[in-house]
């Protein structure tokens, strides 16, 4: 019959309002019954003793279950680092390779085109040397 509120509230904070609790109640009881002071004052030691050493417990049972909490973190951490580890690898590899794919056909394009300006300058060289020299419109001086 617990609400979503009691969900939300940790068991140490539960274990913690519990001593506060009874220690507070304690006190009360003491201070309403009737004994002398020599026996309140030494009820009341008392009762911070066993306070003391209830918040002691307390606090032991919290270091542990924080300790494991811990490991618990740590191992899952550990594992999500390697996963996006693997994860960062595969997409590296797979930029990488669609790097290549993508670039191969400028490459291609690129060296066809200076296997084609490089094969007509040869023909043009050729032919320049096979026929001697490049000509020129020449006029005829003899016609003016």
């Amino acid at each position: 019959m617990g609400n979503e509120n009691d969900r939300d509230v940790g068991v140490g904070t539960k274990l913690t309002y519990l001593v506060i609790g009874g220690t507070i109640g304690a006190v009360v009881a003491l201070l309403f019954a009737p004994k002398s002071g020599v026996e309140l004052r030494g009820d009341i030691a008392d009762a911070t003793k066993k306070g003391i050493e209830k918040g002691k417990e307390t606090a032991a049972q919290l270091q542990e279950k924080a300790g494991e909490y811990y490991e618990v973190s740590k191992e899952r951490a550990s594992e999500l680092y390697q996963t996006g580890k693997e994860k960062a690898g595969e997409y590296t590899e797979k930029a990488r390779s669609a790097a290549a794919r993508t670039s191969n056909p400028f490459t291609a394009a690129i060296d066809a085109g200076k296997d084609a300006y490089a094969t007509e300058k040869r023909k043009t060289e050729v032919k320049s040397i096979t026929e001697g020299r490049p000509t020129y419109p020449v006029k005829d001086e003899t016609t003016n």
